[in-house]
């Protein structure tokens, strides 16, 4: 049999549903076939009348009698008949606008029917049932564990259910799409039994073996994309990016900080810092919680690179956190490098090299052109040891004389594109950072062309942040106590979902930043009010960042623009505008913009109506602090697309139920780096 046989040829149909399939993109047999069930029903188990559910959906097998065929005030047609089940109760049915069914009801005959028992007043009615003669073969609705599928208006699940069940002597001919000593060392079905199982499960072990033996397939195949892109990556061996890891370097740059790190930034910089030692270039995600300390241990790394004469390049997302990092990573960097020369002075030892300090500059599209001229002719002859800046840096215009590592700051996910362009640039080593905690089977799919870090604590004794949410009856309290949070000195964000007000109806209840401003100019006639958001100038939101950490305003009215590394710890209250409409980790992130100073900190999630107040989402906000707790949860809610954002995650379409099982993303894993790379996968 030709498994591959179009399908107007397989089935008989009318026009309509042929066009329906080829719209779906079914085709062929084989298309149909693997056309998978989306959830399975067990309508195994027969009921009586004097045992059935109400509302439930259940089958029952007996007889059909006193068939009608009515014609009602209002021209409708019903069809009603008396089913009696084997102990001989019996209940009404009634089928709407199916004249149909009184031609095919055999009366007298067993039947089994399968549907929802209803209540009419208080006689107890079985509305349109289903319909199966009682034979083995003919069971397709009912008697057995039933495919559930996706539907569009005309493939329904009774018309679907029918043709693909015809379609099963096609099924041991569905081709292997599986090495086959894949499938003997993780001890899965073929193809051809798991699509069986699939659309004629016997029981439920069936029904599991199968969808692991196609989710397994789902990973498999991610992971043997993600995994040959991390070898091509690493394909080539140079000498000129071999690093040294200089222990006694990492001492002395958290010497001169006077600080400790924790031991998730220990492991981490090790593991980083061994990465460099090697020829190939390194590609590795570092994932850490909000304030976790992701920065330092990228500064620390840094240092290690520039020690040695490599040139670093760090891409973030926005001008603003270019700008602040330029400040707060370079005094890090020029504080350390004096601090080696003082202790190179003081030391009775020949030889200690001299060491200067690094010449540091920033790149961002909206420079002005001979600033950024000068930038990039000085990266290209080796003047500017590290740049920070946005996607410029990654134009062709910009050349390196000696990059060896490349950070990616806040979940930038780079593309073919992407990597080709710093491919061009020398190969460098790239580390990726993400704030938002990711599940680790969801980063193991998402982005299994890294190796991964993760920073589980925080550094520091940092205070738990109250978190609360606030219906629109309890804003005025929250309010006052900005105010006397404001008279004790501290500073507010507030963040919306908007710039300026929709004419969109589904956001027409959402607060923008350019209306909450005003209404809190009158609502605090005594402070300072600013505004922020991602249509500005990059001076004005360079100017406004630099006034508000100056405690030149006592609240910044933002959009999501503060979402991502705004350090400013005198700020010690956010308030959220329509909570409601953003993922748990995102909602986190914001949440990461206070409790970085000394006082206690606050963060208020507001919702547009009172039963908004009541969402599992921000209760869980409520409840957990830890974002790898609150990515579970969203993982579970939202699913994958939502936590990553589509654009950066780069997922194809993937079932949550593959995602959500750790063990089952390991194997696949493990299988798809055998194959890639010919050896078991390095624990990490």
């Amino acid at each position: 049999m030709n498994i591959r046989t179009p399908l107007a040829k397989a089935i008989s149909t009318t026009k309509d549903y042929y066009s329906a399939l080829e719209e779906a993109g079914l085709h062929t047999v084989l298309d149909l076939l693997l056309y998978i069930p989306r959830a399975h029903e067990d309508l195994s188990a027969m009921h009586t009348v004097a045992t059935a559910p109400i509302a439930q959906k259940i089958s029952m097998r007996g007889v059909l009698t006193g068939v009608k065929l009515v014609h009602t005030k209002t021209r409708k047609q019903l069809v009603t008949a008396d089913f009696t089940d084997s102990s001989g109760d019996t209940i009404e049915c009634i089928w709407f606008n199916q004249p149909h069914m009184k031609r095919m009801i055999e009366e007298g005959k067993e039947v089994v029917l399968t549907g929802k028992l209803g209540l009419k007043g208080r006689k107890v009615q079985w509305q349109s049932p289903l319909l199966a003669q009682n034979r083995t073969d003919d069971l397709v609705h009912a008697g057995r564990i039933v495919p559930v599928y996706p539907q569009s208006d005309i493939l329904s699940n009774t018309w679907l259910r029918e043709k693909i069940y015809s379609l099963k002597a096609y099924m041991p001919f569905v081709p292997e799409s599986l090495p086959e000593h894949v499938l003997a060392t993780e001890g899965l079905l073929s193809k051809a039994q798991a699509i069986e199982y699939l659309h004629m499960p016997q029981d439920g072990l069936q029904v599991k073996a199968a969808r692991e033996r196609m989710q397994f397939e789902e990973l498999y195949n991610v992971q043997l994309t993600v995994l040959n892109e991390r070898k091509a990556w690493q394909s080539t061996e140079q000498d000129r990016i071999k690093i040294p890891m200089d222990a006694e370097l990492i001492r002395s740059f958290f010497e001169s900080l006077h600080f400790t790190p924790t031991d998730g930034q220990r492991i981490a910089i090790f593991e980083i810092l061994r990465d460099l030692t090697k020829g190939k270039p390194m590609s590795r995600l570092l994932e850490g919680d909000v304030g976790s300390g992701k920065t330092m241990v990228a500064t620390a790394v840094m240092a290690n690179v520039l020690r040695h004469g490599g040139q670093c390049a760090l891409m973030v997302p926005t001008e603003v956190l270019a700008r602040q990092h330029v400040a707060s990573i370079g005094k890090t960097l020029i504080n350390f490098f004096t601090y080696l020369e003082q202790k190179r002075q003081k030391s009775s030892a020949e030889g200690v090299p001299v060491f200067r300090h690094p010449n540091i500059a920033v790149l961002t599209g909206s420079m002005p052109k001979s600033e950024a001229d000068e930038v990039r002719l000085k990266l290209s002859n080796g003047s500017i040891d590290l740049v920070i800046g946005t996607h410029a840096l990654i134009q062709d215009a910009v050349q390196f004389s000696n990059l060896q590592l490349v950070i990616i700051d806040e979940q930038h996910r780079f593309g073919v594109l992407q990597r080709e362009r710093l491919q061009a640039k020398g190969s460098p080593h790239m580390l990726a950072m993400t704030a938002t905690p990711i599940p680790r089977t969801l980063a193991l799919t998402a982005y299994g062309q890294h190796d991964l870090s993760v920073l589980i604590e925080k550094p520091g004794n940092r205070k738990p942040i109250f978190t609360k949410i606030v219906p629109p009856k309890d804003r005025k309290t929250v309010e006052l106590f900005i105010d006397q949070q404001i008279t004790e000195g501290r500073q507010v964000f507030v963040v919306c979902p908007l710039i300026t007000e929709s004419e969109n109806e589904d956001f027409a209840e959402l607060k923008s930043v350019q209306f909450e401003s005003e209404r809190l100019k009158q609502a605090f006639p005594r402070r300072r009010i600013a505004m922020l958001h991602g249509k500005m100038n990059a001076n004005d939101k360079q100017t406004i960042m630099t006034d508000f950490k100056a405690v030149q305003y006592d609240i910044l009215v933002s959009t999501s623009v503060i979402e991502v590394g705004i350090d400013v710890p005198n700020t010690t209250i956010i308030v959220i505008e329509g909570a409601e409409r953003f993922g748990l980790s995102q909602l986190h992130q914001f949440r990461g913009r206070v409790g970085r100073g000394e006082y206690k900190s606050y963060c208020y999630l507001c919702t547009t109506n009172q039963e908004q107040a009541y969402s599992k989402r921000l209760k869980a906000m409520e409840e957990y602090d830890n974002g790898f707790q609150l990515a579970e949860i969203d993982l579970q809610l939202r699913g994958p697309g939502d936590l990553l954002g589509t654009r950066q995650s780069g997922l194809p379409e993937m079932s949550n139920e593959s995602l959500m099982n750790p063990e089952l993303v390991v194997r696949a894993r493990r299988a798809a780096y055998r194959e890639v790379f010919g050896t078991d996968e390095t624990p990490m």
